[in-house]
């Protein structure tokens, strides 16, 4: 299966950025948007794992959750990567606070280990609202994306990390969660 880990959203928030997307829908850019299903904070991508990894990934995801308190994660602001010049993916920001980043660093050092290559580049703390397809329309959707850039979204409390599947399909991929670990 194709896997990554993540942080669920709470309805509440999913609902707040549905409401973001709606708005810049109605630039009828070529952007594939995200659905409520697809909202999530990833901490890391892994790709392909097959079952024995699958168990190894749940052992290392258990024993990293008991290390680490709940704590809260507030989303705000958006933007564009690489730039807004020429934007790939739209994004919804997460507050880069030292408990989160803790829990992604070791995230990534753990996986390493299990043969899961490590990220190059720094983590960014990020929600992706959607992808960009084509230039059609773009400008006025980043005009619209502009207008929330100090924006709040929610807040919650992160009391679980979470091993999704990502099915990909012709209309975008469905996400499904295979493992939750409870943060202690």
């Amino acid at each position: 299966m194709r896997a990554f880990v993540a942080v669920d959203l709470e309805p509440e928030i999913k609902t707040a950025l549905l409401a973001l997307v709606r708005g810049l829908q109605s630039a009828r850019a070529d952007i594939r948007w995200v659905n409520a299903g697809g909202m999530h904070l990833t901490l890391k991508f892994l790709g392909p794992v097959d079952d024995g990894q699958t168990a190894r990934i749940q052992d290392i995801l258990t024993g990293i959750a008991r290390r680490h308190a709940p704590f809260p994660l507030r989303l705000e602001g958006t933007g564009a990567f690489p730039d807004e010049k020429s934007p790939r993916v739209l994004w919804v920001g997460a507050a880069a606070e030292p408990a989160l980043l803790a829990l992604q660093d070791e995230i990534d050092s753990a996986l390493e280990v299990e043969g899961f290559e490590r990220e190059r580049r720094a983590f960014t703390p990020h929600l992706t609202v959607g992808r960009v397809k084509g230039p059609d329309r773009l400008g006025k959707a980043m005009l619209e994306l502009e207008k929330h850039r100090t924006d709040a979204f929610g807040a919650m409390t992160v009391r679980k990390i979470a091993l999704f599947e990502s099915l990909l399909r012709p209309d975008g991929a469905e996400y499904r969660i295979v493992f939750e670990a409870a943060l202690s």
